[in-house]
């Protein structure tokens, strides 16, 4: 008990920013949540907050631990709900968002399935590629690909993403094949517009070193599926998700390019806020997308 309480004021000092917020949360003294913040850092033998007069801050290896303790409790109250709830049918409305490509191949599909499944429940799934505030705008979960910003939402990892360079062999045939990212400044390449989310550009391992590039070219455009048509059509080099090209890679129409830069792959994340008792059929629902998304015939249907 001790050792979940140490864990929920380290979550709760670190989302709300202070001592005395997290202590009025919980109805205590600030001293008792220090005192558990000390405990567990002496625990772990590590620092994980950085404290002074006017603010709170992570260290490096508590934002790392902060995201597993994220999970953890998260995961403590599914268990309780799961054993709450008995055989008490999951019912009420679900709204769900996701970004709009990977939305349509690998969200839309599994909501029909998942309706199938649960019969009182009513799903509206939203596809949109800007970063929808789900606790203001009313959503229970959010589908979310590539790195999570840090907030105070809850996060639970369903697979790994990993973004490749692609282009025909038509294309390569006209203009060579680059041998290293330094190379792409002498390419057509195809990239979203700087109004699109993708701000820290092109992400490769060099050197043992994770570097992002912004190459250019003299065509870009804020909606991905619009990249990935252009470089179907030959046009340039691309930087897209495997889930988008790997079944052109399979067939033979694009070509994978630089794979021994290949940054290390992010995730595919549930997103949903921070709640002490999460309801039933948000539980179930990403349990249905953790379970479809481990399992490797999904991927190689979509393809």
């Amino acid at each position: 008990m001790d050792r979940l309480k140490q864990i929920e004021s380290f979550v709760s000092v670190s989302l709300k920013g202070s001592l005395t917020a997290a202590a009025n949360a919980e109805g205590v003294a600030p001293a008792v949540i220090g005192r558990r913040i000390d405990g567990l850092e002496e625990r772990l033998g590590v620092k994980l907050l950085v404290r002074t007069t006017r603010r709170i801050t992570l260290t490096h290896e508590g934002s790392a631990y902060l995201e597993d303790c994220q999970r953890l409790l998260a995961d403590l109250a599914n268990a309780e709900a799961s054993v709450s709830a008995g055989g008490v049918k999951a019912s009420g409305h679900l709204r769900i968002t996701a970004p709009a490509g990977f939305g349509r191949r690998h969200v839309a599909p599994l909501v029909p399935k998942f309706a199938e499944l649960h019969a009182e429940v009513s799903v509206s799934l939203n596809l949109s590629d800007r970063v929808v505030d789900i606790v203001h705008e009313g959503f229970d979960c959010a589908v979310r690909v590539g790195d999570l910003p840090d907030s105070s939402l809850v996060s639970v990892r369903l697979a790994d993403n990993r973004r490749l360079c692609v282009a025909t062999p038509g294309y390569l045939k006209r203009h060579g094949t680059p041998a290293h990212p330094a190379e792409l400044a002498r390419h057509q390449c195809l990239t979203l517009s700087s109004d699109a989310s993708q701000t820290r550009g092109w992400a490769f391992s060099v050197d043992g070193e994770l570097q992002h590039l912004k190459p250019s070219g003299r065509m870009d455009c804020s909606d991905g599926q619009v990249l990935h048509d252009w470089c179907l059509a030959g046009h340039g080099i691309a930087w897209r998700s495997t889930w988008e090209v790997e079944g052109e890679v399979a067939d033979g129409r694009l070509v994978r390019l630089l794979d021994d830069f290949a940054a290390p792959p992010n995730g595919i994340y549930a997103v949903f806020p921070q709640r002490r008792h999460l309801p039933l059929r948000v539980r179930l629902w990403i349990d249905f997308l953790k379970h479809s998304y481990g399992d490797p015939a999904f991927w190689q249907n979509a393809a």
